[in-house]
């Protein structure tokens, strides 16, 4: 089973640069977490402060683990949370086995 998350985060006026910074930080830390299949990054072609990440788990608790990571912990709960003007993330799972 592949569980999926998308998220879209906007960046507070004038944050965008540093939210992108961080982004990319995490990108390859997130890619090689074991229970990673894929870590995706785009920016709005219409908003460079809107970002959407697209991310591929083994499972819902490979993603509890990235959440868990050091990397998320520091990066993201300890950065970039503050520089967002508002952060939406919806899982999904596969429609049929």
């Amino acid at each position: 089973m592949t569980y999926v998350v998308i998220a879209v985060w906007t960046a507070r006026d004038g944050e965008e640069n540093a939210v992108a910074d961080i982004i990319r930080t995490m990108t390859p830390l997130s890619r090689a977490e074991p229970g990673n299949l894929g870590y995706e990054a785009h920016v709005s072609a219409d908003d460079p402060r809107r970002f959407m990440i697209y991310e591929r788990y083994v499972d819902a608790a490979a993603f509890e683990a990235h959440r868990a990571s050091e990397h998320f912990q520091k990066y993201v709960v300890g950065d970039c949370l503050a520089r967002l003007a508002s952060r939406e993330v919806t899982a999904y799972e596969p429609l049929t086995p």
